[in-house]
């Protein structure tokens, strides 16, 4: 008989394969994974010209005739949004997806390697999706720095461990399991993983405040940096949005907005059953295009769309512009219980402002419109202030096994913060809500 007074069993898996999707699920989603109450089916954004930006082709005139609203002037939304307690990236379709796929393992240096916690009877009790990495790529944390510094000093720094979410720098939980006791035995599996693999480090990226309380416990080093997120503080629809900006800032958004859709373009929304497998080519085509231009070899395969496609489907949001019957450019969302992940973007013409038609405006639209708190539009860009995506503060967390260079990454992080948040103060003023 199992001993279920049996201490916890950690173990690393090479991936999800043997791993029930239902218990894995249970451990990532603090709520049920559901589909959302999101209409299955394709959406034109261009039927018809309104104001309140219910299509692609929107009524905005020259002259700047938004009427303001009697609230008060408004400084930039509180940013401080509860966790998407159904966080899509952490589910098992979407990590078995980048697995089943070939988007990571074999040659691509990201090798699953997946902490396991199990009871006496082998119930599945926490676990933590960890990496082992033979570069940096594909992170949006970047420690190039440390890299070259640890070569500087003679040691290796590949193998490490990264914690993390491939290719995907969303904020979400990395230490799947809620007692005390499975936390830290997890956080043990990973020094225990490091030891064996002989990994210079380990670092989670993108963590919530409790797993990185549980990470400074043990050791780990706080780094910070920051984002662009859109908060929807309960617009009724995107007009709304706009009386809050400054005259200035909502004139020129009208602009950007009127030029993109100029020779012919049209918006449409794709959700659930809508999405075919035409739509994954011609996405897929501007994604190359445009992860050749930025990064020489793509990190997402073609298969990894089909698969997203096929076993989550009400979780994907794909917003497509198309000129003379084609499709020339589109954006991939994936949709959380209160959060709309901006993810890839790509286009095969160049129009003025249809990027950020379609990946900032659009989304802006689709949250509002579906009563989605927060838009996370990916990693960096300081243009994205001007179009009412505010600083965000993210957080990763790093353990160095050298212990001077350990204190040495310390002391650099500590100047880091500082600056960090000075920047944040800096950006909060360059947004474009009216002052008080």
């Amino acid at each position: 008989m199992p001993d279920k007074t049996a201490p916890l069993r950690i173990s690393f898996a090479p991936g999800l394969a043997d791993i029930a999707p239902h218990a894995w699920d249970a451990l990532s989603q603090k709520t049920p994974f559901k589909t959302n109450d999101v209409k299955e089916a394709s959406e034109s954004r261009t039927d018809k010209p309104v104001s309140s930006c219910k299509s692609g082709k929107l009524h905005l005139q020259e002259q700047d005739e938004q009427p303001e609203d009697n609230r008060p002037p408004a400084e930039a939304p509180d940013n401080r949004v509860a966790e998407d307690t159904q966080n899509p990236f952490l589910t098992h379709a979407f990590l078995s997806a980048l697995e089943a796929s070939g988007s990571v393992g074999g040659r691509t240096g990201w090798t699953p390697l997946h902490i396991i916690a199990r009871d006496g009877e082998g119930v599945l009790k926490g676990a933590i999706p960890a990496y082992a990495k033979s570069h940096s790529r594909g992170e949006y944390v970047f420690d190039h720095a440390f890299a070259e510094a640890y070569a500087r000093a003679g040691g290796d720094y590949y193998p490490k461990i990264q914690v993390s979410i491939p290719f995907t720098p969303a904020t979400g939980r990395r230490i799947l399991a809620e007692s005390d006791e499975t936390r830290a035995a997890l956080i043990g599996g990973l020094e225990e993983l490091r030891g064996r693999i002989g990994a210079s480090s380990t670092h989670a990226t993108f963590v919530i405040p409790e797993d990185r309380g549980s990470l400074a416990k043990a050791g780990y080093l706080t780094r910070h940096d920051q984002q662009f997120h859109f908060i929807n503080p309960g617009y009724r629809d995107f007009d709304d949005y706009l009386s809050v900006l400054a005259s200035r800032k909502r004139k020129a958004m009208k602009r950007e907005r009127r030029e993109a859709l100029e020779n012919g373009i049209t918006i449409e929304w794709l959700t659930g059953s809508a999405i075919t497998e035409a739509h994954w080519d011609a996405f897929f085509t501007f994604y190359m295009d445009t992860g050749a231009r930025k990064w020489g070899t793509p990190y997402l395969t073609r298969a990894f769309f089909s698969r997203v496609g096929a076993s989550m489907a009400d979780k994907i949001l794909l917003i497509m512009a198309r000129r003379e019957g084609r499709f020339i450019a589109g954006a991939l969302n994936v949709i959380g219980a209160n959060t709309l992940y901006g993810r890839n973007w790509g286009a095969i013409e160049h129009h003025p402002f249809l990027h950020f038609e379609v990946c900032y405006y659009q989304a802006i639209e689709f949250a509002i419109e579906h009563k989605l708190a927060r838009v996370e539009a990916g990693a960096q860009g300081e243009h994205k202030l001007a179009r009412g995506y505010g600083p965000v503060k993210t957080t990763s967390m790093h353990r160095f096994a050298e212990p001077g260079f350990h204190r040495a990454v310390a002391a650099y992080l500590a100047r880091e913060r500082e600056a960090v948040e000075a920047a944040q103060a800096e950006l909060m003023a360059l947004t474009p809500f009216r002052k008080l």
